[in-house]
């Protein structure tokens, strides 16, 4: 008999198309050789060109299943992703303030097509209830904004924008500057030390489900008991790997490929 991998438990939506939310996590954490548990926060109907409808499930539904897996399982490392309303996103927060395990937040707000996945009375709910359990929050310069109203147009404005979402509470700011021309670049830093990544962009639209990737890949570094400056440049690298590899799916925006490692010679 085997010993456990370490464990991780993602909270957020699910993607019926299997490219994003609980679909993309599991996948990933599966990659990179850890045991994915999911807590369901939305029912999304979901292809290659968009959301056609978002579910949201009951507080309590959301709080029976975290206290069901981390009760009996137990959990290294939690990433959350799509929390659409301020009552899940208190409720979650309220979990993770009670759990002895490092948090990842990506603090969804758009989808890669444009549709809303949090509900504008819910930000306030981030900003004073999530980000503060954050290990690592790991926005992209549209959440950025969102959270902030800070635009990045530079390197000094993804240091801004660090600053300004530390200023919430997480230990780490991870700013995602794939949206940003050149270079795929971001930015890790605690306040004090300044980690940049930068990785070659390449040319492939097909890169739906980036953001939860990269979530789940810090989150997995960390179960395995990685520092966050290295657990964050393992995932980089992985994701890198995974845009590279994406494929078309249906007639829109296809994914990254999860499992490009075991297709690479």
């Amino acid at each position: 008999m085997s010993a456990a991998p370490p464990r991780v438990l993602t909270v957020a939506g699910s993607d019926s198309g299997g490219g994003a939310g609980i679909q993309a996590d599991l996948k990933t954490m599966l990659a990179l050789g850890v045991h994915g548990m999911s807590v369901i926060t939305a029912v999304t109907a979901q292809n290659s060109l968009g959301v056609q409808g978002a579910w949201e499930l009951p507080a309590e539904a959301v709080r029976a299943q975290y206290r069901s897996v981390v009760d009996d399982i137990g959990v290294q490392a939690i990433k959350t992703g799509m929390l659409s309303s301020a009552a899940l996103v208190e409720t979650v927060a309220e979990l993770l303030s009670g759990t002895d395990a490092p948090v990842v937040v990506d603090p969804v707000g758009v989808s890669k097509h444009g549709d809303a996945l949090l509900a504008a009375e819910a930000l306030e709910s981030v900003r004073e209830r999530l980000l503060p359990t954050a290990t690592v929050a790991t926005p992209n310069l549209d959440e950025v904004a969102q959270l902030t109203g800070v635009r990045v147009e530079d390197e000094d404005g993804m240091r801004r924008a660090a600053e300004a979402i530390l200023a919430y509470g997480p230990r780490w700011a991870l700013i995602k500057g794939g949206h940003y021309p050149g270079d795929a670049l971001d930015l890790l830093t605690d306040g004090k030390e300044e980690h940049w990544l930068r990785a070659p962009r390449h040319d492939n639209t097909h890169t739906h489900g980036t953001g939860c990737t990269l979530a789940s890949a810090v989150a997995s570094g960390l179960a395995k008991g990685l520092p966050v400056p290295e657990a964050v440049r393992q995932a980089k690298e992985y994701v890198t790997g995974a845009i590279e590899a994406g494929f078309a799916l249906g007639a829109g925006i296809g994914p990254v490929d999860h499992g490009w490692r075991f297709r690479t010679p």
